[in-house]
């Protein structure tokens, strides 16, 4: 039996221990949820003022057990357990689950946000993120990630208390296409570190990621049917290296490593110029029908495919008849640009061609905007990099457009003179630069019925290595993001920059070697 002065003690232990949980779950400051530094800016934010705790004893819910939800949950668990060092159970709920947890359900969003938006609710005994579909869930969970302190992304724990500002937010992206170009070609980039990539720019929203796999330096992927472009074209880089090329299984695990994040993979094969490595790999894809030497210079415009040739349609269906089996998004990219050595009578039939070929295998082609030289297809995409002009002919024509502006949207030019790499032909882009523009007013004629997204490109001639990537990415990216997902109105760079410079605590935590812009007060 307990004596009374025992069992006193006991409790006031026990009141003591309750009232020391209460104080470490206080913030020192009332919280304001429309404070917060949330990149891309979302939609509608209300704050209450109040506040959750995450504590060690908190579950992920999730509204039914469906292997969609699970793995949802799983990624938002793996994302947290870590810095926390809580274990964040998955448990499936029939109704509301109880005080301290974080809620995942399809059911009760509204309409109006589409495929990919969400509703987030924060009150003291609930975290919801609600959305339609399982993208708007993983999107609503970037935005909690960011609601929490930065060190939340640490990969070991950190002995800190787990605040989120009180409040609701109702969110939707302005365009649907919001992607990222990586050339793996010109240097060849590992699956682990195009992974890193994906895991990076899905923090900010980004949902495609488009892999130049071709050029006149390399090969980057096995095509079965015609393996020599792998084994022999994917032996070379710019400046001589070693190259490199993804097995068919690898590229399988990228897919499926994108598809996991809400990323779609949009592969590209450049033709016909931009084809110096495949014309190394199969003298018959030439004119003269005889083989190029591998390349590893920095020069475009040299080289094509011989366009009238049945051999090379041959080829042309192949790869993309392998490609698009693998590929599980409705995209493949047909290049088309800088074709500067094919005859223009020779090159508007090949990108009518071409594009036949890839609607007959079920896919949907996306050229940059010289393909609008030719007769576009019904459904088909131009990507506006260069030309006003070819982007209008594109719009004449009803086509939709994939803005990538290369004097805003190419992150593989410097930022100022001193910038160590990168480029400068299409100018300096600092970040108030690639920022600061609004794809529906950027050029005449071009409105935003016109257009399907926008995507960033970065180019690798000067980049060889995942430092590089980052370096060249960020902080550059975050703004392109919000560019492509916030609504204009909302967007403002006195305002923007300072929400960006919070950021600095995120990248470091992140580990992303980013390049500390003087025009934003970074906040380390």
């Amino acid at each position: 039996m307990i004596k009374k002065r025992t069992l006193s003690r006991i409790i006031s232990v026990m009141i003591i221990a309750v009232i020391l949980f209460q104080i470490s779950c206080k913030p020192e400051t009332p919280t304001d949820l429309t404070k917060e530094n949330v990149i891309p800016k979302p939609l509608t934010v209300a704050a209450t003022g109040d506040y959750f705790c995450l504590g060690k004893k908190a579950s992920i819910y999730i509204q039914e057990e469906t292997d969609e939800l699970k793995s949802i949950a799983e990624y938002l668990a793996g994302r947290l357990r870590p810095a926390t060092g809580f274990p964040l159970e998955i448990k499936a709920v029939s109704g509301t689950p109880g005080k301290g947890n974080i809620y995942l359900t399809l059911s009760g969003a509204d309409a109006s946000l589409g495929d990919e938006g969400y509703s987030l609710t924060i009150t003291k005994k609930l975290v919801t993120i609600a959305a339609n579909k399982s993208a708007g869930l993983f999107n609503g969970i970037q935005t909690l990630r960011q609601l929490l302190p930065a060190n939340i992304e640490m990969s070991s724990v950190q002995d800190l208390d787990w605040h989120i500002p009180g409040g609701t937010i109702t969110d939707y992206p302005a365009y649907n296409y919001r992607g990222v170009m990586l050339d793996v070609t010109r240097h060849f980039f590992t699956v682990e570190e195009v992974k890193r990539v994906i895991d990076l720019v899905s923090v900010y929203k980004i949902n495609h990621l488009h892999l130049h796999l071709s050029d006149d330096q390399g090969w980057r992927v096995e095509i079965k049917s015609w393996p020599n472009l792998a084994l022999y074209g994917g032996k070379t880089e710019v400046g001589g290296g070693v190259g490199g090329s993804y097995t068919q299984e690898q590229y399988g695990e990228l897919v499926k490593y994108a598809d996991a994040h809400f990323v779609t993979i949009v592969p590209e094969i450049d033709m016909p110029g931009h084809t110096n490595a495949a014309l190394a790999s199969y003298p018959d894809l030439n004119i003269s029908g005889k083989a190029t030497e591998l390349y590893t210079g920095t020069e475009v415009g040299f080289s094509t495919l011989a366009t009238k040739k049945e051999i090379t349609y041959k080829f042309v269906e192949d790869v993309f008849r392998e490609l698009a089996s693998m590929t599980s998004g409705p995209y493949l990219h047909i290049g088309g640009d800088e074709s500067h050595v094919t005859k223009k009578e020779d090159y508007i039939p090949f990108v009518e061609r071409v594009q036949d070929i890839v609607i007959k295998l079920g896919k949907t082609p996306i050229g940059w905007d010289e393909i609008s030289l030719g007769k576009l297809r019904p459904g088909s995409v131009a990507q506006y990099w260069s030309s006003a002009e070819n982007a209008n002919k594109a719009v004449s024509q009803g086509a939709k457009l994939l803005m990538s502006p290369a004097s805003r949207a190419y992150i593989d030019m410097k930022y100022d003179s001193t910038t160590a790499i990168g480029y400068t032909w299409a100018g300096l882009i600092e970040v108030d630069k690639a920022y600061n523009w609004d794809p529906a007013t950027l050029e005449p004629g071009i409105g935003r019925e016109n257009i399907i997204g926008i995507e960033a490109a970065l180019w690798t001639e000067t980049i060889t290595n995942m430092e590089e990537i980052e370096f060249l990415t960020f902080p550059r990216l975050p703004g392109l993001a919000e560019v492509g997902w916030s609504h204009s109105s909302l967007r403002n760079w006195d305002e923007y920059k300072i929400r960006l410079g919070n950021h600095a605590k995120r990248f470091n935590a992140l580990e992303i070697n980013y390049y500390p812009s003087k025009l934003v007060p970074w906040v380390e």
